[in-house]
C-alpha cells in the first residue's frame, strides 16, 4: 500500500494530561480501550481455563481430590464449570479479545482514522462488557452456586434452577448490550473514516472481517438479549414464556401457569450462537491473512474472491441455526432445508481456506512466530470445519449429537484454531503497541507446546464421540459399558491440558518481559505494507497519524504499477 502525506495545522488547543483513571479506566483513546479488553478477556480466558482443567481432573480421576488445593468435585459443581467454562470462554474471553481488543486497536489504524467514530460509546461498550463479567464471576458465591444449565441454559431446566442463573442472565444482558455499542461503533467507523482513497476493496482483509462481524452481532445478539429478557421474567415474575404445561421436576409438579415452549428458547439461542461461531472465526482469519501477506512477501491470492466469501459466508450464517435442533423431533422438509444450507455455508469456508493455502505458492516465507501460529492455523481450522460435515446432516448427527465429537469438533475450531490465530495476532502486533519484538525463542517453545498439546487434548475427543460416548457425564463414563476402551483417553487429556498450562508460562514469561527487555523496533519491523505501520511504535496517544494520509495502492502490494518493488509503507507514487 503506498501513501503520501499533506500539510495539516493541528488546530486544538493543548489540553492538561488526564489523570489515571480518566487515562486507563475512562478512556476514550480507541488504543488505550483495546489493550484493556485485551487485558480483562487474557484473564477470563486464564479463569476459564482453570475451570476446566479442575473438570479433567474428575473426568480422568473420578472422585479424586485435586491435588495441592484439597478441592473434591460434586455434580452440581461439575455442572457449574461445565456452564461457566463455555460462557467464559465464548463470551467474556475470545469474543472480546478477537473484537473487542484487536478489533478496536487496530481498525481505526489500518483505516487512516484518528479514533473510532464514537469514543465515549466505545468506552460504554466496555464497561458494560466488564460489569457484565463481574456479575457472571459474583454467582460463584451464591447460594447453589452459578448457572448449572450448561453455556445454552436450556429451559425449563434453566427456568427452575438456582439464583446464579439469574445472574448469568443479568451478566448476558451487559455483554449482548455491550456487543452491539461495538458493532454500531465498528461499522460506523468503517464506512465513514476512511482515508483518502481507502475504497472498500482496498481495505485491509483483517477490517473486511471486523466489518462482517459487526453486521453479524448487530443482528444476532438482540433476539438473545430478548429471549434473557424474557426468561427473567419466567423467574422472577411468574410469567411462562419457555415454561410448558404440566412441568414436572423430580417426580413433582412445579406450580406454573405453562403453556410456554421451550423450543423457543432454542431457536432464539441458535439464532446467534451459530452466527457467533463465525463471530469467534472471522477475525481470526483476518489476523491469519494479514500475517501469511506480511511472511509471504507477496499479495493475498484472490482478494476480492476472499472479500465475496466472507460476505456470503455472514449471510449463510443466518440460515444454518436449526442444525443444532434436528434432535426436536422437526419436519423433514424442513430439516431437508437446514441441511442443505449447512452444506452450502462449507463453500465460501473453503474458499477463504483455500486462497490462503494458494498464496503459500512462491512466496518468500519467514518462519517467525507469528507466522508458525498463523500457518498451524490452517490445518486445524480445516479439520474443524471438515469433522463439522456429519452434524450437519441429520443422519449422522442423531448419533453423534451430545457426544464428545461435539465437542473436539467445536474446540478444533475455537481452540487450536481461533486461539491460534489470537496468538499470531498478540506476536504480531506487539511491536506496534510497546516498540518492542517479542523473544522468538521463548515464542516457539510455546508454539511447539501448545501445538502438540492441543492436539492430545481434542482429536481424542473425536475417537471417543465416535464411540457413543456422551458429554455431561460427571463420573466420564464409568457406567457405560461401551465406553470402557476409550476412558483411558480422559487421562491422556487431562496430562496434556496441564501440559498445555505449563507451557502457556513461556508466554506469559514473554509477554510481560518483552515491555522492558524486548528488542527495540521502528515505525516497520516487519517491512509490512498496510497502514498501521505507518504509525510510531506505540502509535500517538491521540490522533494515531501525525498528518493525514492518502492510501494509493492495495493493501498488499509492494509497490504502485510500474515502480520498482518496494519493502516500505512511505514511497511516493
Amino acid at each position: 500500500m503506498e501513501y503520501t502525506t499533506h500539510n495539516f495545522h493541528d488546530q486544538t488547543q493543548p489540553q492538561p494530561p488526564p489523570g489515571f483513571w480518566r487515562k486507563y479506566w475512562f478512556s476514550t483513546d480507541h488504543k488505550t480501550i483495546g489493550i484493556q479488553y485485551g487485558l480483562t478477556a487474557a484473564f477470563f480466558l486464564l479463569f476459564g481455563f482453570a475451570l476446566v482443567s479442575w473438570m479433567r481432573w474428575q473426568l480422568a480421576y473420578p472422585g479424586k481430590v485435586l491435588p495441592l488445593l484439597g478441592w473434591k468435585m460434586t455434580p452440581d459443581m461439575y455442572n457449574s464449570l461445565g456452564a461457566m467454562h463455555g460462557t467464559i470462554m465464548v463470551f467474556l474471553g475470545v469474543v472480546p479479545l478477537a473484537v473487542g481488543a484487536f478489533g478496536n486497536y487496530l481498525v481505526p489504524l489500518q483505516i487512516g482514522a484518528p479514533d473510532m467514530a464514537f469514543p465515549r460509546l466505545n468506552m460504554a461498550s466496555y464497561h458494560c462488557y466488564f460489569w457484565g463479567g463481574v456479575i457472571m464471576l459474583a454467582s460463584f458465591l451464591l447460594p447453589g452456586g452459578a448457572a448449572q444449565s450448561g453455556w445454552t441454559s436450556y429451559p425449563p431446566l434453566a427456568d427452575i434452577a438456582p439464583l446464579g442463573q439469574t445472574f448469568w442472565l443479568a451478566g448476558m444482558i451487559f455483554l449482548i448490550t455491550s456487543s452491539l455499542l461495538g458493532a454500531i461503533n465498528f461499522l460506523t467507523t468503517i464506512v465513514q473514516l476512511r482515508t483518502k482513497g481507502m475504497s472498500f476493496m482496498r481495505l485491509p482483509f483483517f477490517v473486511w472481517a471486523q466489518f462482517v462481524t459487526s453486521f453479524l452481532l448487530l443482528l444476532a445478539f438482540p433476539p438473545l438479549e430478548a429471549a434473557g429478557v424474557l426468561m427473567l421474567m419466567d423467574r422472577l415474575a411468574g410469567t411462562s414464556f419457555f415454561l410448558p404445561t404440566g412441568l414436572v421436576v423430580s417426580g413433582q409438579a412445579v406450580d406454573v401457569s405453562g403453556g410456554g415452549n421451550a423450543l423457543l428458547w432454542q431457536h432464539l439461542f441458535w439464532f446467534l450462537a451459530h452466527p457467533e461461531v463465525y463471530v469467534l472465526i472471522l477475525p481470526a482469519i483476518g489476523i491469519v491473512t494479514e500475517i501469511i501477506a506480511n511472511n509471504t512477501r507477496k499479495p493475498i491470492w484472490g482478494y476480492r474472491t476472499m472479500v465475496y466469501a466472507v460476505v456470503v459466508l455472514g449471510f449463510l450464517s443466518f440460515v444454518v441455526w436449526a442444525h443444532h435442533m434436528f434432535l426436536t423431533g422437526m419436519g423433514v422438509i424442513i430439516s431437508v432445508f437446514f441441511q442443505a444450507t449447512t452444506m452450502m455455508i462449507s463453500i465460501p469456508s473453503v474458499v477463504v481456506l483455500t486462497a490462503l493455502i494458494v498464496s503459500l505458492w512462491g512466496g518468500s516465507l519467514r518462519f517467525n512466530t507469528p507466522m508458525l501460529f498463523a500457518l498451524a492455523f490452517l490445518p486445524m481450522f480445516g479439520i474443524g470445519g471438515l469433522t463439522g460435515l456429519p452434524l450437519g446432516l441429520a443422519t449422522t448427527d442423531i448419533p453423534l449429537h451430545d457426544t464428545y465429537y461435539v465437542i473436539g469438533h467445536f474446540h478444533y475450531v475455537v481452540a487450536p484454531g481461533t486461539i491460534f490465530a489470537l496468538f499470531a495476532g498478540i506476536y504480531f502486533w506487539y511491536p506496534k503497541i510497546t516498540g518492542r519484538k517479542m523473544s522468538e525463542f521463548l515464542g516457539k517453545i510455546h508454539f511447539w507446546g501448545s501445538f502438540v498439546c492441543m492436539n492430545f487434548i481434542f482429536f481424542p475427543m473425536l475417537i471417543q464421540g465416535m464411540a457413543g460416548l456422551q458429554r455431561r457425564l460427571f463420573d466420564g463414563g464409568l457406567v457405560y459399558v461401551h465406553a470402557q476402551p476409550v476412558l483411558w483417553l480422559h487421562q491422556v487429556m487431562t496430562i496434556s491440558a496441564f501440559t498445555l498450562a505449563f507451557f502457556q508460562i513461556f508466554f506469559l514469561i514473554n509477554l510481560f518481559l518483552s515491555i522492558r527487555r524486548g528488542e527495540k523496533v521502528g515505525t516497520n519491523p516487519w517491512e509490512s505494507t498496510t497502514l498501521e505501520w505507518q504509525t510510531p511504535s506505540p502509535p500517538l496517544a491521540h490522533g494515531n497519524f501525525e498528518k493525514p494520509v492518502e492510501v494509493f495502492r492495495d493493501p498488499y502490494e509492494y509497490s504502485v504499477p510500474g515502480q520498482p518493488k518496494d519493502f516500505t509503507p512511505q514511497n511516493q507514487p
